[in-house]
């Protein structure tokens, strides 16, 4: 008699004790009877193809076969068991399966099938389940993995990915619409644009001029703000973006959920500034104290009063900011995803767009493809979420070596894929930046008078400079392009409105 194994040591599998075999989910005899329908009833493939695909099938026979016959259909031909016999007998893989006489059981099971996209749903189904058991599996052995370039944030960054990409797969919503359906859609807009303050289509930037020269901030629009440092791009957006938050009001529609009718809910990338510089900007803007002295704690009793009484009154806006740096495209995308789901956006602004960078394994040595690439799934995301996009970029260097320092579109840093895939393109410019410095020195063996008459000038030009901006819109795809004048308080980082008697209009200025 031989002697028994001693199994004591041996290691015993997580769930060997289940009598249940856990097979990934799959369901054969659906495939057969959706194939055999199609077989029957060449219209049944119209019902599943705008979302099954080959390789949702369990069995890969089915998937071939599927293939197969997708082919044959797209090409406008007949098929069935019998037009389908010759390209069963040339497949190896097919007549193991049993040829011709396999397509006849196939057809045969579709006998009681009355909804063939019902069927096709099982499948694609199962086959979701699938690769959310895969996914499963590669997070954890990603979790056990020791890489340490592929850090915790990272794996949870590609996971959520892989997992928002695996739930919009096979969903129908897109398609053709009817030009009925459009047409009341924009009607609707122009009805909600008329009883709205303001009268915009849009979010309104609070803002009035730039408003009535865009119309306000247009859903699935990408928005370039930009220009040089120190000219006011992350002020102009914070004040935007703290417009639209103020003017925020919803109500519920017939289904019972909350619909923005004025405003907007706004989530702010900030990959330059602090969640607590951005805070704190916006209050200095609101109390109207110095951003300098409330960071530095230089306040009298009276303005520390107003500065709780205004953060008391800020803390519930619905804005949401996210301050981590570096940020890759693809996860911004998730993150804004993520918040249009629970709090519903409106508004999404990103501080800045040299600062994104692109996914992980499709970094380029070109800047250019790497910014094409951002600014390209900016506006995929602007037209996803059905909000308007506000992103922000720096200016080349090339404004600094012309006499005019009005940014022109050529400035745009790595400009090409930037001005083309912007709905809108706008400027921040303000000579009194640039006047300040460049007081005029004397030159060799000029005279006093000339000198004087010089320094005067300039002087003047400082004057009528003094606390005022312009906001260039240099492309705008759905109006007129325009020079916007306003003020700007740079003590405490707030563009508004200039009085009635200082707005200069004349050509395409407003």
């Amino acid at each position: 008699m031989e002697p028994q194994k001693d199994t004591s040591n041996v290691t015993r599998l997580p769930g060997a004790e289940d009598v249940r075999l856990r097979e990934p989910p799959h369901n054969f005899e659906a495939e057969q009877a959706l194939l055999g329908a199609i077989l029957v009833n060449n219209g049944a493939y119209q019902r599943v193809a705008e979302f099954l695909r080959p390789e949702h099938f369990a069995d890969p026979l089915h998937g071939k076969l599927f293939d197969s016959l997708s082919r044959l259909i797209e090409r406008g031909q007949v098929v069935s068991a019998m037009t389908l016999k010759t390209y069963v007998e040339q497949d190896e893989t097919m007549k193991a399966a049993g040829g011709a006489a396999y397509l006849a059981r196939l057809a045969a099971a579709s006998v009681h099938v009355i909804d063939a996209a019902a069927f096709g749903r099982t499948v694609h189904d199962l086959y979701l389940r699938r690769q959310l058991i895969d996914l499963g599996e590669t997070v954890v052995n990603g979790a056990f993995g020791g890489d340490v370039e592929d850090t915790a944030l990272q794996q949870i960054e590609v996971a959520e990915k892989k997992l928002y990409d695996l739930a919009s797969s096979g969903q129908t919503e897109g398609g053709f619409k009817p030009f009925r359906v459009a047409l009341t859609e924009a009607t609707n807009a122009a009805e909600a644009a008329y009883h709205r303050v303001g009268q915009l289509t849009g979010i309104a930037s609070g803002l009035f001029q730039l408003d009535q020269l865009l119309g306000g901030l247009h859903r699935s629009d990408l928005l370039i703000l930009a220009g040089r440092p120190s000219m006011g791009k992350t002020a102009l957006a914070t004040n935007i973006a703290f417009n639209a938050v103020k003017a925020y009001r919803e109500e519920h529609g017939e289904d019972g959920k909350p619909k923005a009718v004025d405003g907007a809910v706004v989530g702010f990338f900030s990959l330059e500034m602090s969640a607590e510089q951005l805070a704190n900007r916006i209050l200095s803007e609101q109390a109207g104290i110095s951003s300098e002295k409330i960071r530095k704690g230089e306040l009298i009793s009276s303005d520390f009063d107003k500065v709780l009484s205004v953060s008391q009154e800020l803390e519930h806006l619905n804005l949401f900011i996210d301050d981590t740096p570096a940020l890759s495209i693809a996860a911004l995308r998730t993150r804004a995803r993520r918040l249009k789901r629970t709090h519903g956006l409106g508004l999404l602004v990103v501080d800045y767009l040299q600062l994104l960078s692109p996914s992980g394994k499709s970094r380029q040595e070109n800047r250019v493809q790497e910014v094409s690439e951002i600014t390209r799934g900016l506006k995929t995301l602007a037209k996803e979420l059905d909000v308007p996009v506000l992103a922000l970029s720096q200016l080349s260097r090339a404004v600094e070596q012309r006499e005019d320092k009005r940014p022109q579109l050529s400035d745009l840093r790595e400009s090409g894929s930037i001005e083309q895939d912007a709905d809108v393109v706008m400027f921040v410019y303000r000579e009194e930046y640039y006047l300040t410095r460049s007081e005029p020195t004397r030159r060799a063996e000029e005279s006093d008078q000339r000198f004087n008459e010089r320094h005067d000038d300039w002087r003047q030009r400082c004057e009528q400079t003094y606390g005022k901006a312009e906001v260039i819109v240099a492309k705008q795809r759905h109006g007129p392009t325009g020079i916007v004048r306003l003020s700007f308080d740079g003590s405490i980082t707030k563009f508004d409105n200039l009085p009635a008697d200082e707005e200069r209009p004349g050509g395409p200025a407003f």
